[in-house]
């Protein structure tokens, strides 16, 4: 789990896939957002909670490892912390059922093109809230 400045807002990437992860942070670096890589839900949430990181995006898979999948932390950023940007990714389409009405369900294999475009209206909306 890489950090961040408290200046910048932050993409947190929940991927247990090292090669699907590694994609989508080099992809968002190339965005105004920083990026920090986690490969479980719960280090996701240890990373929200921090009151020096300025989540603007989550992406996530819904398949992850540990106690907690992609949707149940997708539900539990939208319940917390609702101004994020919530991207959902599955290769399984019957996991739509389970994720927030408000995220952004992209599947596998998502385009890169969509992905930068959801980093950029994260960024959009976090320079309007700040």
């Amino acid at each position: 789990m890489a950090h961040a400045s408290s200046d910048c807002p932050v993409a947190l990437v929940v991927e247990d896939d090292a090669a699907a992860r590694d994609l989508a942070t080099a992809l968002i670096e190339e965005t105004d957002l920083e990026v920090i890589a986690c490969s479980s839900a719960e280090d996701a949430l240890a990373v929200l909670e921090r009151p020096d990181v300025t989540v603007a995006m989550v992406v996530a898979d819904t398949h992850l490892s540990g106690r907690m999948d992609g949707a149940a932390l997708a539900r539990a950023v939208e319940d917390r912390w609702p101004q994020v940007r919530l991207v959902v990714t599955s290769d399984a389409r019957a996991a739509v059922a389970d994720i927030p009405p408000h995220a952004v369900y992209m599947r596998k294999p998502w385009l890169p093109l969509e992905l930068l475009r959801q980093a950029e209206r994260a960024t959009l909306t976090a320079a309007q809230a700040a």
